[in-house]
């Protein structure tokens, strides 16, 4: 495979989704499967709720309308407590807060792309939010993160104080229920293959390499 010719991977994705968290491990290990490949990801958006406020909800209030409770939610989430634990990820669900509108983060990882920091704002946003409890509806919150990131921390506050790229972020999160996504984690390989949910690393190093021996030459 040229190097010249990356097999370029397009992850439709939710920070508030913890299996997207953990589909970015087992895409990490996959990738460490495939030492002489030569990869691109690319992050885009989804909102598993875009019903949420631009302020968030009140992370007691989801649990209570989405799951009838605490409970019941705490009963779901241990399944995927347990899948984070064995990607090395702490989940704690009990400090978060606020169940936040995600369009914001969206913008962040939008702009991170042009500065080649997709990988690092999508990270630094997963960990805060599911590490620390983090609201990401909190512009200084995300500011920060932006930083954290490499981005210029100034620019991005000024910037998240306007409207610049919503729309363009929400037309993104059209098209990937248009093309038929209805749950993320959704890998879409070469633009050709698609893998949907947090497969085993396996699984995807499988795809890849089959998207890399059908890959026509350029």
């Amino acid at each position: 495979m040229s190097a010249t010719a990356p097999i370029v991977i397009d992850v439709i994705s939710d920070v508030m989704c913890p299996w997207c968290f953990i589909g970015k491990r087992r895409l990490e290990k996959a990738l460490m499967l495939l030492p002489g490949s030569t990869v691109k990801v690319q992050w885009h958006p989804y909102q598993l709720d875009a019903t949420l406020h631009k302020e968030g909800k009140d992370r007691k209030k989801y649990l209570e309308d989405k799951f009838g409770g605490a409970e019941r939610a705490k009963e779901i989430y241990a399944q995927v407590r347990n899948a984070g634990a064995t990607e090395g990820i702490d989940f704690r669900f009990e400090a978060i807060t606020k169940s936040p509108n995600t369009i914001d983060s969206h913008r962040l990882i939008r702009w991170a792309r042009s500065e080649n920091m997709q990988d690092a704002m999508v990270e630094e946003l997963f960990r805060l939010y599911f590490t620390e409890g983090a609201d990401l509806t909190d512009k200084q919150v995300l500011s920060n993160a932006a930083e954290y990131a490499g981005l210029n921390s100034k620019v991005v506050s000024d910037l998240l104080n306007t409207d610049l790229d919503v729309k363009e972020v929400e037309a993104d999160v059209v098209r990937a229920h248009e093309i038929g996504v209805t749950g993320v984690p959704f890998f879409i390989i070469d633009g050709r293959f698609a893998v949907a949910g947090a497969e085993n690393p396996e699984t995807l190093a499988a795809a890849i390499r089959h998207a890399e021996e059908t890959k026509t030459g350029e």
